[in-house]
């Protein structure tokens, strides 16, 4: 294998370098974004039960926010519980930006590199074109294992650069559903709070006194 990517040349370093950072972009999102780390079990739950009971100490939500994305989601709303429900969700719909701004962290490096991937092959499929024609030029085609050198070269780096890019690609548009669903699951859940934190805190109306008759005048007589 090493011997076949030094066959590659020097236009398989661009290559090699995009294929180490893909490798560590994928395993620390694997790590980042699994479901018990950004939705943990039960955590709404029980959010609705401390905003039920009235356990909301600052430290309370400080360590909730701390916690995951989703604890951060609710961490949000339970700030600023006492507002009108327009200011609460408000206040979800900002933080709820700034946790998916988080969770798509490294995913635009990881796009890039898919996209560039066939470039850099290509790349190197042309420089070893180039390579050939001019050991041809300087010597003739009287020896074939210039030419064979050269195509070599330009075929190691199509290969390596497709290689790098599929897995990219579709590492990429995973990533990207995971956390298009995570949002989804999010969501729904700050809702719960916030339809927690408002309509059963709403006070009822109270109900109308209903008016007695007038009693009736004394008929003359």
């Amino acid at each position: 294998m090493l011997e076949i990517l030094m066959a590659g040349g020097w236009a398989m370093v661009p290559i090699l370098i995009c294929s180490a950072i893909a490798l560590a972009i994928v395993l620390e999102r694997c790590w980042t974004l699994r479901r018990s780390a950004v939705l943990p079990v039960g955590l709404g739950d029980e959010v609705r039960e401390w905003a039920r009971s009235g356990q909301l100490d600052p430290a309370h939500i400080d360590a909730l926010a701390a916690g995951s994305p989703l604890g951060e989601l609710l961490a949000g709303a339970l700030a600023v519980r006492n507002r009108p429900r327009e200011l609460i969700k408000e206040r979800i719909e900002d933080t709820g930006r700034h946790v998916v701004h988080r969770m798509e962290r490294y995913l635009n490096t990881l796009g890039t590199i898919a996209l560039i991937g066939p470039l850099l092959g290509l790349f190197g499929t042309v420089i070893g074109l180039i390579r050939m024609f001019m050991e041809v030029m300087a010597g003739g085609i009287g020896d074939p294992a210039k030419m064979a050198g050269g195509i070599g070269e330009a075929l190691i780096c199509t290969a390596s650069g497709l290689t790098v890019a599929i897995p990219a690609y579709v590492l990429h548009r995973y990533f990207r559903s995971r956390v298009a669903g995570y949002c989804v699951q999010m969501e729904k859940q700050a809702t719960a709070l916030l339809d927690d934190l408002t309509l059963t805190a709403a006070p009822a109306p109270a109900p109308r006194a209903r008016r007695s008759p007038a009693p009736a005048a004394p008929s003359a007589g």
